[in-house]
């Protein structure tokens, strides 16, 4: 249960270090990230819609 919670904290904290530190490029990896999830749950629900459709 302490990693967890140690592990978590270091991801907070770097994640701050980073935003702080080169804010453009944190933005720019969080526009890509949101952008290629957009695209996986696109395809992910045209392939589930197209699954149904032929049953």
């Amino acid at each position: 249960m302490n990693t967890k919670k140690v592990l978590l904290t270091l991801l907070v904290v770097f994640l701050g270090f980073w935003m702080f530190h080169d804010p453009h490029g944190f933005a720019v990896a969080a526009k890509s990230l949101g952008s290629g999830s957009w695209d996986a749950l696109t395809q992910l629900f045209t392939g589930l819609i197209r699954f149904f459709d032929q049953l």
